[in-house]
């Protein structure tokens, strides 16, 4: 590890007003949430189901396969014995002694929250919330039957997890956020992402401050554009730039 870099980015930390921590899959990997496209991710994993698992992921074979879909959202989407690790923590106590940090996560675990984060936009969505097809009535995960297609008690129709599958669109509100956190802040950490999912990957370009720090174990398009590259465990390296 370079520790020069570190020590030049502890600095850098020190010195911003706000913060903006973007993170991906890898974020969580540490906790046993498998990430998709790094060499041992979800969708290089040949499917049990004769369809690619991120097909499966889709709006669309929600739809005509719910039955399905839920049997592979259970057993590979949804982890309720995954606790926050090392990385979640240190951007959780970061957060809780300096109060300058917006989280933005392409994850849909409830980690960051769990470890104590406040300021967390999710721009996919949340495993733990449900809603009704069509009453619209919300749900959490604690309150609905899992290892089957879920129903709502009161009217009987299918629930639907508040996650974003292929095929829809982000939450307006929730990008209108992300956009003017970018906007606002002056000091950009990316980490646990390959950059490839748009437009969560376009959010960068609203960022306006010096300096773009990114944290990967492997090699990401957006690499060249930063100031300093880690590739690196996200979970050290975060607890080292992060630490007062």
């Amino acid at each position: 590890m370079n520790l020069k870099a570190i020590e030049e980015v502890k600095k850098l930390v020190k010195e911003s007003h706000l913060i903006v921590f973007l993170g991906g899959a890898g974020v969580s990997t540490a906790s046993g949430i498998p990430d998709f496209r790094s060499e041992e991710g979800l969708y290089r994993l040949k499917s049990k189901y004769g369809v690619p698992y991120e097909t499966m992921l889709s709006h669309e074979y929600f739809v005509k396969h719910t039955s399905t879909f839920y049997e592979f959202y259970w057993e590979a989407m949804v982890n309720k014995d995954a606790k926050p690790n090392k990385a979640h923590q240190a951007l959780a106590d970061f957060e809780t002694k300096h109060k300058k940090l917006v989280l933005i996560t392409q994850n849909i675990d409830g980690l960051h929250q769990m470890a104590g984060s406040k300021n967390v936009l999710e721009a996919h969505g949340s495993v733990h919330r449900y809603y009704c097809q069509d009453c619209g009535k919300p749900y959490s995960l604690d309150q609905i039957e899992s290892n089957t297609v879920p129903k709502c008690p009161s009217c009987g129709g299918v629930l639907k997890p508040d996650v974003v599958l292929y095929g829809e669109p982000l939450d307006e509100d929730t990008m209108m956020k992300a956009v003017h956190a970018m906007k606002m802040a002056d000091l950009l950490i990316i980490g646990g992402t390959s950059m490839q999912v748009y437009p969560i990957a376009g959010l960068p370009d609203y960022y306006t401050g010096r300096h773009k720090i990114i944290i990967n174990k492997d090699e990401t398009p957006f690499d060249p554009y930063c100031d300093y590259v880690f590739h690196e465990d996200i979970g050290e390296v975060l607890s080292l730039i992060l630490e007062d």
